[in-house]
């Protein structure tokens, strides 16, 4: 039994070790080390998407800055645009309008309907000057960035269309004078029959 007991043992012995892999029971191991880098990960993780969040924020600030000025620019091409139609309307007044009136086909009675006609093109464009004046600075009248540009937007159209009733009107009295100097050397030419 000494025998068996002993090739027993051998066996047992041969088979644990012959085996290739060896399996342990026991007592879980807990590595330490695996825990602190998982924790840094997470830390720096949080850091960077706080760095997301704030880059984000900043760039949301940013696209309303820029609409802002954007808004700024249109306005300020919208009120260069009226400036030199008012201009124009102002260099057609001193020199056109001048020779016009200096006209010796032009009749007295008509001076007056030339001035007025020009006058009141010249007071809404004074009107104008003045809207947009109080548009742009004052802070009474709340309004949008939208709305102030849409406002801006129609007074420049009515200032083109100020300006181009203006040629019209220059052009009309050109024609008229054009007209009345061809019939007056019609009339007062001299035949030689």
């Amino acid at each position: 039994m000494k025998n068996n007991h002993k090739t027993w043992i051998l066996t047992l012995a041969l088979a644990l070790f012959s085996s290739g892999h060896i399996v342990a029971q026991g007592m879980p191991v807990y590595d330490n080390t695996n825990f602190v880098s998982l924790v840094k990960s997470l830390v720096e993780s949080a850091k960077q998407t706080a760095n997301l969040v704030k880059t984000v924020n900043f760039l949301k600030a940013q696209k309303e800055n820029i609409e802002k000025v954007n808004s700024v620019v249109q306005d300020l091409k919208a009120v260069r645009e009226i400036g030199r139609n008012n201009q124009h309307l102002i260099t057609v007044m001193q020199h056109d309008l001048r020779d016009i009136l200096n006209s010796p086909y032009i009749k007295p009675e008509e001076v007056s309907r030339v001035t007025e006609s020009f006058n009141a093109v010249v007071e809404n464009s004074l009107e104008t000057a003045s809207f947009i004046d109080e548009i742009l600075s004052s802070d009474h009248l709340k309004m949008s960035d939208a709305e102030r540009a849409e406002i801006l937007k129609q007074k420049e159209l009515e200032s083109k269309e100020m300006v181009t009733d203006v040629r019209l009107k220059t052009k009309r009295y050109r024609e008229i004078i054009s007209f009345r100097k061809m019939q007056d050397k019609i009339n007062n030419r001299e035949t030689g029959f």
